[in-house]
């Protein structure tokens, strides 16, 4: 057996990374489950972190928190549209108010914390591995 697998989006799909990791946990039980998930795209299916707790899922989940929907400003530049102002601008932003992913992971009833720099990521990271069920890590970029 390979020591990982990665499952990806083949593309155009925005906050499915959640949910996947419910699938992948229930098709591999034995084996720990880490998905990767930016906050924009997280807040499209964040109820997915209560369905991961309620199962005792084995998930970690490390949430990129850069306080934008960077995706979607990514795909405007590439078509080279503008946003028409800074009020449409400030629609890719969600940094106000500011989104605590560990408030929220914890409301759900999964393990939760923070990490803003590299140590603190290894040791929190390091003890989700080391823990059984959910775990979620806000990495603020």
């Amino acid at each position: 057996m390979p020591p990982h697998d990665w499952i990806l989006s083949t593309g155009g799909s925005i906050g499915y990374a959640l949910s996947n990791s419910i699938g992948a946990a229930i098709a591999c039980p034995d084996r720990k489950v880490v998905v990767l998930q930016s906050d924009g795209s997280g807040l499209y299916m964040p109820q997915a972190l209560w369905t991961q707790a309620r199962e005792g899922l084995d998930i970690v989940t490390l949430v990129f928190a850069n306080r934008k929907y960077q995706i979607l400003r990514n795909e405007m530049k590439s078509v080279g549209a503008d946003f028409g102002g800074p009020k449409a601008e400030a629609l890719m932003d969600i940094g106000d108010p500011v989104i605590d992913w560990v408030s929220l992971g914890k409301s759900f009833g999964v393990e939760s914390s923070r990490a803003e720099t590299m140590e603190a990521l290894q040791e929190e990271f390091e003890n989700a591995l080391l823990r059984s069920g959910p775990s979620l890590i806000e990495i603020v970029l």
